[in-house]
């Protein structure tokens, strides 16, 4: 199984926290792929650490497990955003935002999100996909401006975009 460079790098800065560590992840295994995926990351992932599985209540989980003593790393904010996008009812998606918007500015301790660059290529021929790439692109503004730090990783390699050095 390939693992994406960004969450490799995600696990190395939670490790390097030296706090205790719980893993929010918002995957949902709704294929045999998805599954896969799923059991590699639990595989890869040090035993020690909590997990917590949330595929839509992301604000919730953060407002209550965020504490100045844990690192909580959440994979993937992208993931998240689908979840909503492939209800039949999304309404609750902005006030979702909004609550996560409002966690991250206040939350204690160390936080690390995990999300996919999506507007760096073609623009899709759909009008979901689209929609997805542009609602991606505000969240990821609106949270990059709330964090200390803000890396893309490109091939492996951190690029840092505010903050101190990886």
């Amino acid at each position: 199984m390939l693992v994406p460079a960004y969450g490799i790098m995600a696990e190395r800065l939670a490790i390097a926290s030296a706090l205790p560590v719980v893993y929010v992840a918002t995957a949902h295994a709704g294929d045999a792929e998805m599954t896969r995926r799923i059991a590699g990351h639990r595989e890869r992932r040090p035993h020690d650490w909590g997990l917590i599985e949330e595929p839509l209540l992301l604000a919730e989980v953060l407002a209550r497990e965020c504490t100045p003593d844990r690192c909580i790393l959440v994979d993937c904010l992208t993931l998240w955003l689908t979840n909503w996008l492939m209800k039949t009812d999304e309404s609750g998606l902005h006030d979702q935002t909004r609550a996560l918007l409002a966690v991250v500015s206040r939350a204690p301790g160390r936080l690390i999100m995990v999300g996919n660059e999506t507007s760096m290529g073609v623009v899709p021929l759909s009008e979901l996909s689209r929609r997805f790439c542009d609602l991606a692109g505000v969240l990821h503004q609106d949270l990059a401006a709330r964090c200390d730090r803000v890396v893309l990783t490109v091939a492996g390699l951190p690029l840092l975009l505010k903050g101190e050095p990886v």
